[in-house]
């Protein structure tokens, strides 16, 4: 029967590896693209959602990402840290963190904004955060996580740690700190280099998914073709190719260099 030609070992790895490629590209990679268009969208309508709504005092909102809020309180420059390694409009910068002990008691962490490091990767000097009570506006943001869980260490005089964390900047400051984080805005008292929203464009994620499914299904498309056309009569599994010698070879060269003398 024809079929048996398929269970030949060079063909049945061929199909596995089709089978592998494409059972990836269904459940695996088009899955991971959608759920960073999903992940995208979620944040545009956050984000937009901010734009629409004015500001309210922070305890009267839930704790919505991006929601822009008001609050009143005091900086508490002595907990300060500086997040490291990051970047900002494409450039390398420092986010300044501070924690804020508003009228109620409670503590917030406040990212101030970006410096510039100088030299590569010192910290420049920048303007400290205003002493007194002062009236803040910001937008509700999520904590970080640093995948490698790295503590808060000390360099250049300044706390400095690896993600916007507040329970890593409360740690390091022995103050305890509300979950999650403040993005000041242009104009509040303290704000330095003032983070830019994200951009509201969708990106290729959706296409990207797209493509892995087309890709899968080109796959086993083309195996199916393939399969179909070997398993009719003069197909390629009919011709096995005997793979010839060194002194064949050789032969063979010889008579045709005879032949054209």
């Amino acid at each position: 029967m024809r079929l048996k030609l398929l269970l030949r070992p060079g063909w049945l790895l061929l199909a596995l590896v089709v089978v592998v490629f494409a059972t990836a590209c269904f459940t695996l990679l088009a899955p991971w693209q959608f759920r960073r268009h999903d992940d995208r969208k979620a944040t545009n309508d956050a984000v937009q959602a901010s734009f629409d709504a004015g500001p309210a005092a922070i305890d009267t909102v839930d704790r919505a990402d991006w929601r822009r809020v008001t609050l009143t309180g005091s900086y508490l420059p002595d907990a300060e840290a500086l997040a490291r390694l990051r970047t900002v409009q494409g450039a390398a910068a420092f986010e300044v963190l501070t924690p804020f002990r508003m009228s109620t008691g409670d503590v917030v962490l406040v990212d101030r904004g970006f410096v510039r490091p100088v030299e590569g990767v010192r910290v420049p000097p920048f303007a400290a955060a205003p002493s007194g009570r002062v009236d803040l506006v910001a937008r509700l943001r999520t904590d970080e996580t640093d995948p490698q869980r790295r503590p808060a260490f000390r360099d250049d005089g300044r706390t400095q740690v690896y993600a916007v964390d507040s329970r890593t900047v409360g740690a390091a400051a022995r103050v305890p700190i509300r979950p999650g984080y403040l993005q000041l805005e242009e104009g509040s008292p303290g704000v330095l280099g003032a983070l830019p929203l994200p951009q509201l464009a969708a990106g290729p994620f959706l296409s990207y998914a797209l493509q892995w499914i087309a890709f899968g299904v080109m796959t086993l498309l083309g195996l199916c073709y393939f399969t179909w056309r070997e398993i009719k009569p003069g197909g390629a599994l009919d011709k096995p190719v005997r793979r010839r010698s060194v002194a064949e070879i050789l032969a063979e060269d010889d008579a045709k260099e005879r032949a054209d003398a």
